[in-house]
């Protein structure tokens, strides 16, 4: 995966949330895709949005197929859809009408879907295979106490280090924030900036600072992330830049690894899906951690994303396409490792299965499997656009110096009303 192809894969964060790139295409789908099951009872409508990667079409006909060759009666339509940054419109308008598919991708999970019934709930394909997904995405897919999607692949995000750098300076790998900003500082020198976390200076910083301070950004049916300790956190962002160690404008932003690689910053927030160019790159000279707790009470942190597919709640083929969704996602543990790790680099989310992935079986790329199961945090499904503008407009303020508590106050009376449109 190259950074000329965002949004692919890593859309992640998630997919139409955070970015929005690359020209529209319309749906298109052959009928030929189906025609392999001569026969067949049922023909299943399936959506993907349009990966980046090359392989990923192909690969994902190729399932397909073997489902069907498992299942005579089932024929599966493989519909090949527009870029993350049209997707979900185009998903958004079928769900309205009769045409709406069977099985379809989400990139941003959003609770509202459950609740509006265009979602069927999936409890019953996870039964005993529940445990053995990421808590995390269990979490993430869970409405009102049901599960709702099932994801495809963790995008896990981290800090990395360069190893010889913090070697030269006697710095061990930051564990708490006052030790991420007195490395950073330390670490800054010449055309060397202690910490890339993104071209603004502000990248996923407010979200981890509230989070490794213990604290959330919804909780149910309140927007919280302006109370005291999440404020306290959000306003370590002004340190940072008070420093001035913090990288700036760089060629390429956070998800890119250009930076690291080319020794403009010797510490960067970015995805697993950079780790084999690092590694190409770098050798061993790198190493991988959560980003630090948050005060005497906090926790290391790590965001995930990646895409979930559901099953359309009014499909009128629901018991087949339950049947397909189980078979794909829990049964079929090698199209899982295939998918994950053949067309970028991803986590499987079901932990047995990562576990057995021979890719992620050493070094750095098992310290972040690790670090996804035991860190990893998803944005709440509550979570909106609206939301994300204001939250990270008032971190960008209190980079500048103003008042934390007072900007996110502000931010978070606007996202509560948001919020209370949205539960309606």
């Amino acid at each position: 995966m190259t950074a000329g192809s965002l949004p692919t894969r890593r859309s992640f964060l998630g997919a139409s949330l955070l970015f929005v790139a690359g020209a529209a295409v319309g749906c298109s789908s052959n009928p030929q895709e189906a025609a392999s099951a001569k026969g067949a009872k049922v023909t299943l409508t399936q959506w993907y949005h349009q990966y980046g990667e090359e392989g990923t079409q192909a690969a994902v006909k190729r399932y397909a197929a073997a489902f069907t060759k498992a299942h005579p009666d089932i024929a599966i339509n493989i519909v090949w859809g527009p870029d993350t940054s049209q997707y979900e419109t185009k998903l958004n308008a079928a769900l309205l009408g009769d045409d709406a598919p069977d099985v379809f991708e989400l990139g941003d999970f959003r609770a509202e879907m459950a609740r509006k019934g265009q979602l069927a709930p999936l409890d019953d394909l996870y039964s005993s295979a529940k445990d053995s997904f990421n808590p995390a995405d269990i979490d993430y897919l869970t409405v009102d106490g049901k599960l709702y999607g099932m994801k495809t692949i963790d995008d896990v995000m981290m800090l990395y280090y360069r190893k010889s750098m913090l070697d030269k300076a006697g710095q061990e790998p930051p564990q708490t924030f006052d030790e991420l900003v007195d490395t950073a500082r330390k670490l800054t020198s010449g055309d060397t900036k202690g910490l890339f976390i993104g071209n603004d200076g502000i990248g996923d910083a407010p979200y981890l600072l509230a989070w490794s301070a213990g604290g959330e950004l919804v909780m149910d049916d309140k927007v919280v992330y302006a109370a005291a300790d999440a404020a306290r956190a959000v306003g370590g962002l002004r340190q940072l830049h008070t420093d001035k160690s913090v990288l700036l404008g760089f060629t390429t932003d956070w998800y890119d690894a250009g930076a690291f690689t080319q020794g403009a910053t010797a510490m960067q927030w970015c995805g697993l899906w950079a780790l084999p160019t690092i590694e190409k790159q770098l050798g061993d000279d790198f190493g991988v951690v959560p980003w630090p707790a948050y005060g005497t009470s906090g926790k290391p942190v790590a965001r995930l994303g990646g895409w979930t597919q559901a099953v359309n709640a009014k499909s009128k083929h629901m018991g087949e396409a339950k049947t397909y969704l189980k078979w794909l996602w829990i049964q079929q543990s090698d199209i899982q490792i295939d998918w994950a790790v053949k067309y970028g680099f991803h986590v499987p989310p079901q932990m047995k299965v990562a576990a057995r992935t021979p890719e992620l079986s050493k070094g750095a790329a098992k310290t972040a499997v690790e670090i996804s199961t035991k860190y990893g945090r998803s944005f709440p499904t509550t979570w909106t656009q609206a939301m994300q503008a204001g939250f990270i407009g008032a971190a960008a303020d209190i980079a500048k110096g103003a008042d934390a508590e007072k900007a996110l106050k502000k931010a978070q009376s606007q996202a509560q009303s948001d919020l209370d449109k949205q539960l309606g």
